[in-house]
């Protein structure tokens, strides 16, 4: 055995700018295999959600590790799981929410209809925390989102609605701080292992698959949530996102960010006028 490798199933060690070229080769196999484009991602993030997928499926390189993705569809799932989900929760941001409460339904009720588009929704908890604020506010049954996420796996969560029960408590501390009306348990039945979000709270919600490096527009939206997603992203990659959110927005639409994201750099910035500058909430005005 050669002494680079301590044991079966550990990772060869090599040389970083291998690595680089195995990393290369292996977005560039799923950009071609699957469709799913990676490469344009924060390449520190990428590296290390790597690393932990090829120790977690026991194989000694990133170049074996290509092979098993380009074969096994399972694999590739995790990995996509891997590289996408978001640790968000419900209410990750209160003081985003209260000001989305406070600030931009009024402006929604001015409207017949609504169309959001939640892009990059992950495993979906802040889609259920927008519905329940709109819900809470009257205008649940005259509002459609779409919910957005490039991995099939991390849609089937969303849909489910169904999370770990112990993130229950903390959830309900930030709901109440968001502005909340009541308790989160009016909107889902609690046990001692999960909580599973009322489906009626889905009955407007659409989840598809979408990929922001990719894929077009696909409607015109009141509001777009592209919240704590381009931190992922190279600026390359968060320019061409800013061109596609821009072009999906309507007159007056509401584009809202992640507390660390901004449009310096986005050559978006006079296109937008702040309506909270702090939470991050824009409105597009050319």
């Amino acid at each position: 055995m050669s002494p680079e490798v301590e044991s079966a199933g550990e990772q060869t060690a090599v040389a970083p700018e291998v690595e680089d070229l195995e990393i290369d080769l292996l977005l560039e196999g799923i950009a071609r295999r699957y469709g799913s484009d990676f490469r344009g991602y924060a390449r520190s993030a990428v590296k290390r959600r790597i690393r932990a997928r090829v120790q977690a499926e026991g194989v000694a390189t990133i170049s074996g590790f290509q092979e098993r993705v380009l074969h096994d569809p399972v694999a590739m799932d995790d990995l996509m799981g891997a590289l996408t989900t978001q640790d968000v929760g419900m209410f990750r941001d209160p003081g985003f929410h209260l000001a989305f409460r406070r600030r931009i339904v009024p402006l929604l009720r001015t409207y017949p209809f609504v169309r959001i588009w939640h892009a990059g929704c992950s495993t979906g908890e802040e889609v259920y925390a927008m519905v329940i604020l709109l819900a809470e506010e009257g205008l649940a049954s005259r509002v459609r989102v779409y919910a957005t996420d490039m991995a099939e796996g991390v849609l089937a969560r969303a849909k489910a609605g169904v999370y770990a029960a112990d993130q229950l408590p903390l959830w309900e501390a930030r709901y109440k701080a968001a502005g909340g009306r009541g308790s989160l348990t009016d909107w889902a039945e609690a046990g001692p292992a999960a909580v599973r979000f009322d489906p009626a709270l889905r009955e407007n919600v659409v989840f598809g698959q979408h990929d922001l490096a990719t894929d077009r527009s696909f409607n015109e939206f009141n509001v777009v949530l592209c919240r704590n997603v381009m931190i992922q992203f190279s600026r390359a990659l968060e320019q061409r996102v800013h061109r596609l959110l821009h072009e999906s927005l309507c007159r007056l639409g509401i584009l809202a960010l992640g507390a660390h994201e901004s449009l310096r750099g986005s050559g978006h910035e006079d296109r937008y006028e702040a309506v909270d500058a702090a939470q991050r909430i824009y409105r597009r005005v050319a």
